[in-house]
Parts: structure tokens; sequence; C-alpha cells
């Protein structure tokens, strides 16, 4: 398995990247990639790449296939022998992985596909690669320049670049490694990605490339140790979980393909990743670093700025026009100054920084720090403590849905961030609740939905007041939106009336 970061670089810093590269001792090499797959895209479909590579003067084939978190990826490569100038390239082999946890995941992929393996798409790129050493361990760097070409000699030849820099831990403690990451990322302000450059070729492939945003799940057992509710591997899986999703969207976001519904979903992983540092810090006291917050919180709030201008105000702009309001362009009559795109506020130092530390921390697994590792709760301990938090979350809960019209508005704010941060926890936790818990969850979306547009509306109604100041045209909006809010409250008062029983955990041991 190996451990390592991915970054892309900007166009404005590449030759300072290059010339820090280059210092010491290094090595280039041209490389030349042909990609697999079949028909039916068995291999892709399943975070699988398969390929054989021209490194120089050898022939390497490989496959790679995703980890059990965000920093890692299971790999086995074979040498296919020495590259002749005028020889072709070997057939693939794929029966050469074999015994290996990748080679495994790949032999039995290509039993369920339905023809046989062709290839792909192609790559040529020149590489830099150089030793970095820290106490203790030694880290790769790896310069990647080139691109990616499918539909290779045909009309339809497309081409995509490659800019990346891989820093992989070849030996030593992982926070070698972080520390590495974090200094050249901060430095040369490069951004975190998770488009590998096999998933490059599958969107040149695709007629439209789209990759829709990452929404949240509840965790599943699949992929989680049998005893995860001790506090240490909950935490560990907790934070990788809302990772998944924040990386996914964030990569979108900074690669210029990201949309409304990107940002909004980067911003439900940036909550759920808050409330998981929030409610499961007890579980192994010191574990989670106070340094990480912040900047969650910085973008969290830029980006929710964003979305307040964006996809929510359009929804209620929709509304107020079906209803007969004056066309007014809103952002413009609002004289707000241009906001830095989402791209610029993904691609912030010290956020990207914290991502770092971050991924560093999801694959630490049994390498924790002894210190954190004796102060965290056992299984026992562990369910005792969830078991506490969740009920007292539920009854705030119910109790503030009681009379939910007469609280003041900062109370049922207060109320829908109790609720999520409810949901987020049982989400957590799903693999270990009873039988109740996936209709506990479904009960909880109304609510929720009905308490966003809720608070959209405030929003919205702020703004066009603000607006009607110095524009009359506003002034439906303002009165439109005042005579909304008695309904709505009533949608929520409604939803929020048939919340579910709190779930129960399972005894120890059951699945």
């Amino acid at each position: 398995m190996e451990i390592e970061f991915k970054f892309c670089i900007p166009p404005e810093r590449l030759a300072a990247v290059q010339a820090a590269a280059c210092r010491g001792t290094h090595a280039h090499i041209r490389m030349e990639a042909r990609y697999f797959d079949t028909p039916d895209a068995a291999l892709s479909s399943r975070g699988i790449a398969f390929r054989l590579r021209r490194e120089g003067d050898q022939w390497v084939q490989t496959v790679k296939a995703l980890g059990n978190g965000p920093l890692d990826r299971e790999e086995h490569n074979v040498d296919r022998g020495q590259a002749h100038a005028t020889g072709p390239a070997p057939e693939p082999q794929p029966e050469l992985h074999a015994g290996t946890v990748a080679g495994t995941r790949l032999l039995g992929a290509l039993q369920a596909a339905s023809g046989p393996l062709t290839e792909t798409y192609g790559t040529e790129m020149d590489r830099v690669t150089r030793d970095i050493a820290f106490k203790g361990g030694v880290v790769e760097l790896a310069l990647d320049i080139g691109r990616v070409i499918a539909h290779r000699g045909t009309p339809q030849q497309k081409e995509a670049r490659i800019c990346e820099l891989e820093l992989e831990l070849k030996a030593g403690p992982l926070a070698g490694l972080a520390a590495i990451a974090t200094r050249w990322a901060t430095r040369h302000r490069l951004f975190l990605s998770t488009v590998s450059k096999a998933e490059r070729g599958e969107r040149l492939l695709a007629p439209q490339w789209a990759r829709p945003a990452t929404k949240a799940t509840p965790m599943k057992a699949s992929g989680l140790p049998k005893h995860f509710l001790n506090g240490r591997a909950l935490q560990r899986a907790a934070v990788a979980h809302c990772l998944h999703q924040i990386l996914a969207n964030a990569s979108e976001i900074v690669e210029g393909g990201g949309d409304e519904e990107h940002v909004h979903q980067l911003r439900i992983g940036i909550r759920r990743l808050r409330t998981a540092l929030r409610e499961l810090a007890p579980l192994a006291p010191g574990a989670f670093d106070p340094a990480w917050e912040p900047p969650l919180v910085e973008v969290f709030q830029h980006l929710g700025q964003l979305r307040d201008q964006g996809q929510a105000l359009q929804s209620i702009v929709a509304d107020l026009r079906d209803a007969g309001a004056p066309a007014l362009d809103v952002i413009v009559a609002a004289g707000h100054a241009p906001a830095p795109s989402a791209a610029a506020i993904v691609r912030m130092p010290a956020f990207q920084a914290a991502l770092i530390a971050l991924m560093a921390f999801t694959a630490q697994g049994e390498d924790a720090p002894p210190a954190a590792a004796e102060e965290a709760l056992d299984t026992k301990d562990t369910r005792r403590l969830l078991h506490k938090r969740l009920r007292r979350l539920h009854a705030k809960v119910r109790h503030g849905s009681q009379d939910f019209a007469a609280l003041p508005v900062e109370e049922q704010h207060r109320l829908r961030k109790r609720l999520k941060r409810l949901r987020y926890l049982t989400e957590f936790v799903a693999p270990a609740l009873d039988a109740e818990g996936e209709s506990f969850l479904a009960s909880l979306q109304p609510a929720l939905t009905a308490l966003g547009r809720l608070g959209d509306e405030r929003v919205a109604r702020v703004l066009y007041s603000d607006i009607a100041a110095t524009d009359p045209r506003a002034w439906f909006g303002v009165g439109w939106l005042a005579a909304r809010e008695a309904l709505t409250v009533a949608d929520c008062e409604k939803a929020l009336a048939h919340l579910a029983d709190m779930p129960r955990l399972r005894k120890a041991g059951k699945r």
C-alpha cells in the first residue's frame, strides 16, 4: 500500500516548483503509459486502474485500486522487461498481480466483465524524482509534466494536461510526510486533488463529462474494523468518511468542473467534519488538533456567502417571479463587491494545510501517539458516551420542537444546528444502530428541509430589505417574504412533530 499526497500546480508557480524539485540529487525520466479496461468499464467503474508504462528503458505493469482512506492506495507493480526503441509493448498480463490486494480486485473485476481488455487512453510525460530525507525517514518527490491522450491518431483525439506533484512516504513516520507536504503546499500554493491520471483519461473518453456532486451517506459496516466503536478507531473512520465527501467536491471545484451543488455539498462535508471533531473529541482526548477548526470555519463561511448569493437565493427569486414580482437583478441591485471564486476559497493555504493534517490523521492507524492511544475510550465506554450524546441531542431537539413558533429566531436557528448534529452523529454510528436507524434518519429529512427553507427566506428578506432602501421594486420581495414566514414556520412545526424516536445502539459484537 502506498501513502502519498497528490497536488496540482498553479501555472504561475510551475517554474518555481520545477527549480525546487531539481535541487540536489535528482533524476529525469521519460514515461509513456497505456491504460486498459473492458468495453463495459469493469475496471474504472470499480476505481481500478491497470496500465503498462515505459519508464526509461523498462516496461512496468501496474494495478492501482482504492484504499481504505483518503491518503492510501493499493498498488502492485511488476517488471515486464527491457523496452526497446523500436520494439512493441508487451501484452498486458493481469494474472501477474495474483495474490495481492490490488490484484485480487483486478482479477475479480475482470471475471465479471463482459469483454476483453482493450487499450483506452495513454499518457506521455516527463518525471523528475528526488528523495527528501527527514529525521527518521524518506519521502520521494515526483514532478510530472505531460499530457493524457484519448482516441490517439483519430479525428476525435483529445488531450488533457498533466501538471502534478506527488509526495510518497518511502520510509519513516507519517508525520514527516505530512510536514513536508504542508511545507511544499504552503510555499508554492499547491492544492490537493483526487483526480488521477486514469480519471483524466476517462473524462476524455466520455462524450460529455460531468461528475455529480458527492453527497453524504451514513457510514457502512463494510470496510470498518469489527470493533470500530472504540475511541480512536471511530474518530479515524468518521474523519475519513467526511474527507471522502470534502475532497471529491473540492477537487471538482479547483479543477474547474464544479458548480453550485458541489459548493453546497462541500459545505455539508465541512459541517459534518466539524460535528465529528466536536462530538467525538472525548473518545480520545487530545487526538484532534484545535488548529484544524479555524480554516474549516473560514472556508465554510466564505462558501456560505457564495451559496446565499447563488443556488439558495435563485430558488427564492424564481418563486417571487412566479408570484408576480417586478424584474430585479438582486445581486447587482445589492451592490455587493465581487466575492472570491469557489476555487480561490478552496485553494486557501490554511485550508489546504488543514486537509493535509486531517488526511494524515486518518492514516495513522494503530501508530497513534502513545499518550493519545492510552487515553482513548474502550468499546464499552465509547458506547456509553455516544448513547448519552445522542439521547441528549435528541431530547433538546424534541424540547425545542414543542413550541417552535414561539421560539426567538436565534433559538430556532440553534435548533436547526442541533438537528444537523444529531443527523451527522447518527450517520457516524449507523453500523452499530438497531433496525430503526435508517427510518430514524429518514424522519429527520423533512424537518431539515423545512428549516433550511426558513433560513434561506430570512437571509433573502434581509437582502431585499437592504435593496429596498434604494430600489422600490424590492418592496414586493420584502412583503412577500414577510407574509410567507408564518407559513414556513408552520411547515417546520409540522415536520418537527414527526421526528421518530431515537434508535438504540446494538449490543457489542453484533452487526
